[in-house]
């Protein structure tokens, strides 16, 4: 071990190699106890790197690399990483000791929350239900649909994306998520996003609880509505008795540039759920917002008080930092920002990337975006792609992420059911400068895949490497 001896005194170790040395044994540990395939994927993409600050958009890392975010964790960080505002409001909250867990009182901080919500939400949502994900809110919407309609069936999008939980798993088509995790909770059947006249034909069967959509796909490959599709949607749930929910946990707190994505198209849902970037990125906390009508079905009596609850579900560290991401995202009009300057940077996108064949669209709304791929034109690259393809329909998109994050110091990711969208979703606070990176990032690197050999090379020696683990 390095040291350094200071005049006067005895060798002591340097701080810097202790703490390297402590990063290196919870790696070591975290590969045994806790995902050791999560270890091995990070690995073999080159991307296991040791972050030592993260602010804002800028995420530093122990070798001294800044990495600019385009993640968000997933649309958690729309008020950016560690913003000092939020961690000051929770050390305040922290210094004063007060019954963040006691479970046997009123917590007035979630009541301050819940009014700042339905204010912010408008339309016909009265009530709020605090969850801690995502998640659990969508468990929650299934029960109360359920209580209310007293029917038990629920549609869903294809494609679409709600949480990992059996209630949610249950509202995705697609097997890989679910797979090898036995039956999931019964009566989910699944219409194409945009088609009215197939949701129709399943509500008029007069058996479904619940119709339960994101108004953005995000994981679809940020996909958005059909002109009048979400109007004539909640039309239909009102005419066939249904509970209209809005899963807004990516598209919620101003990442579409409204405080709710179903602001931009005119429809009052009879319940959201949001999470994510209600935390700060720092506490967990997710809200399920819903009308009086929906909220009495489930608690109907005192009997029925705590008849749908959870021990952190109002927890007063996740509630002051509900409120202070309210203030930061309000107060700096990050809403605003994201959705002025995110319609320039998709424009900017277009611009750059034109030239290559391989890119068939941008897409999004806010700082929601999405960069679509498809099959090129030209022989020889749509036989590499097609390879490709036949080896893993993700191997193309991850090469992207790849080589973004080890050439250009972008973190992003494609979209969990289209591995041929690209995402963009920088924290709404991300700097201009960020911005134009990402975009000269994305051109650099189309253009290395269009022109250059070695970025086919290069992902068939990774296959190779994948296949020998």
């Amino acid at each position: 071990m390095q040291s350094f001896t200071p005049a006067g005194s005895g060798t002591i170790p340097e701080p810097e190699i202790e703490e390297t040395i402590q990063i290196a044994r919870g790696t070591q540990e975290y590969e045994r106890h806790v995902n050791p395939q999560w270890v091995r994927l990070l690995e073999l993409l080159q991307m296991n790197a040791s972050y030592t600050e993260c602010r804002g958009e800028v995420l530093h890392t122990a070798d001294g690399r800044q990495i600019l975010d385009f993640l968000s964790g997933y649309c958690v960080y729309n008020a950016g990483h560690n913003h000092p505002r939020i961690i000051d409001a929770l050390h305040r909250e922290l210094d004063k000791a007060g019954p963040s867990m006691l479970q046997s009182h009123v917590n007035s901080t979630a009541g301050e929350l819940a009014a700042r919500l339905l204010k912010l939400a408008g339309g016909k949502v009265s009530k709020v239900y605090f969850s801690t994900s995502g998640s659990d809110g969508v468990e929650t919407a299934i029960k109360f649909s359920r209580a209310h309609t007293g029917r038990t069936g629920l549609i869903a999008a294809r494609d679409a994306f709600h949480g990992l939980t059996c209630g949610a798993l249950a509202l995705m088509d697609s097997g890989f998520w679910s797979s090898g995790f036995g039956p999931m909770i019964p009566g989910a059947e699944f219409v194409d996003f945009g088609d009215l006249a197939q949701l129709e034909a399943k509500l008029a069967t007069h058996k479904h609880a619940a119709l339960i959509l994101e108004p953005v796909m995000g994981e679809a490959g940020i996909v958005l509505p059909p002109e009048g599709y979400l109007k004539g949607a909640q039309e239909l749930c009102r005419k066939y008795g249904t509970v209209f929910v809005l899963d807004e946990v990516q598209t919620g707190l101003w990442r579409t540039g409204r405080f709710l994505a179903a602001h931009h198209y005119g429809v009052e849902p009879d319940m959201v759920v949001l999470a994510k970037a209600l935390s700060g990125g720092l506490v967990p906390v997710g809200a399920v917002l819903m009308t009086d009508a929906i909220y009495d079905s489930v608690y109907d009596s005192l009997k029925r008080a705590i008849v749908h609850t959870s021990t952190y579900s109002e927890s007063g560290l996740a509630m002051r930092a509900g409120l202070a991401t309210l203030d930061v995202l309000e107060s700096e009009q990050l809403g605003e920002h994201a959705l002025r300057e995110g319609e320039a940077f998709r424009r900017a996108l277009r611009a750059a990337l034109e030239p290559f064949e391989m890119v068939q669209e941008v897409r999004g709304i806010g700082y929601f975006s999405g960069i679509v791929f498809g099959p090129p034109k030209s022989l020889t690259l749509r036989l590499s792609f097609e390879a490709f393809m036949r080896v893993h329909p993700a191997m193309f998109g991850q090469m992207l992420v790849m080589r973004l994050y080890r050439e250009h110091g972008i973190l992003t990711q494609i979209c969990g059911n289209n591995f041929l969208v690209l995402k963009a979703a920088p924290p709404l606070n991300a700097s201009g400068s960020s911005l134009e990176a990402f975009v000269e990032a994305m051109r650099s690197t189309m253009e290395f895949v269009h022109k250059g050999r070695s970025f086919w090379a290069d992902a068939l020696r990774l296959a190779s490497r994948a296949a020998r683990i």
